[in-house]
């Protein structure tokens, strides 16, 4: 079978494109990872993956560890692993998943980084409206605060996506899922004044993309996050300063506020209540900070 994986490997990128609905990015994440487990089973001259057992992959990790990587990227790479195994038994190509029982490096979750609700609210009042960039970035910052998008879920709206009338926003999210996510009154305002000088911006090329760059294309993911990470930098001293923030931010400040969680993770488009949770730890820190702070018996 080794002969044919490449083959395998192939087979296995295009299920996850086309009837799992994955990202570019994580396509490519998941070629490069088989890529190099490929080159990793070719060093040692095996020739037939069904032959493999959890002893033969383990140290598969080791080898990836050696070339440098650290622990959340060993964890990627061989996730790509253990799901083109379990692809292989599905279809019966493999009798077996050697992925199963081997454990994959433990790391420190991170807190997310989040604005306060006053540096939030700066953010999205600094940009010269007048201006149809400005107006833009600021109807970018609105929407991505006020309703908690993806930045790539943001980048790939038509105008046709947005319910004025309802106050909402159809969004097309990872794995191809669709949800309706609503938005306040402050957004609707910026998307409102961006729309209108939104002529200004349009070429050619623009179709019907609702947020557009200045020769008129759909505006880049990489344009955004300079656009945003330059517009924080005076504001917070969050440590990270880009589009994710603000998803970050709108999460924590619905839950401090008292939101329910199910209905918070409907909205983020989360698969699981699991993911979601990641956020009342923030506001849990947030509360054990102040009280180390202000009590006298801290």
């Amino acid at each position: 079978m080794a002969v044919r994986l490449p083959g395998y490997i192939g087979k296995f990128l295009e299920y996850c494109e086309l009837e799992r609905g994955y990202s570019p990015h994580t396509i490519e994440t998941y070629r490069l990872a088989l890529s190099e487990f490929y080159d990793y089973l070719k060093e040692d001259a095996r020739t037939d993956t069904d032959e493999l057992t959890a002893t033969d992959i383990r140290p598969f990790l080791g080898w990836l560890h050696d070339r440098g990587l650290a622990k959340k990227s060993l964890r990627v790479k061989f996730a790509a692993v253990r799901s083109f195994f379990k692809w292989l038994r599905r279809k019966k190509i493999c009798s077996k998943d050697p992925t199963a029982g081997i454990a994959t490096p433990k790391i420190e979750k991170k807190l997310p980084s989040f604005l306060r609700p006053d540096e939030a609210a700066r953010l999205c009042e600094i940009f010269d409206v007048k201006t149809p960039e400005g107006a833009r970035n600021a109807a970018l910052a609105e929407l991505l605060y006020g309703a908690g998008l993806r930045i790539g879920e943001v980048l790939g709206l038509d105008i046709q996506s947005l319910d004025f009338a309802s106050g909402t926003v159809r969004v097309l999210g990872k794995g191809r899922k669709r949800r309706i996510v609503p938005f306040g009154e402050k957004c609707t305002a910026a998307l409102k004044r961006y729309i209108e000088l939104r002529p200004l911006l349009v070429s050619g090329d623009s179709g019907t993309a609702l947020f557009l760059g200045k020769s008129g294309k759909p505006l880049g993911a990489a344009v955004a996050y300079k656009i945003l990470h330059k517009a924080m930098l005076p504001l917070t001293e969050t440590p990270q300063k880009s589009p994710h923030t603000l998803r970050h931010s709108f999460a924590t400040h619905l839950l401090d506020a008292g939101a329910d969680i199910v209905a918070v993770s409907e909205m983020l488009g989360h698969s699981s209540l699991a993911a979601t949770q990641l956020y009342t730890h923030v506001s849990v820190e947030r509360l054990k900070n102040a009280y180390k702070q202000a009590h006298p018996k801290a």
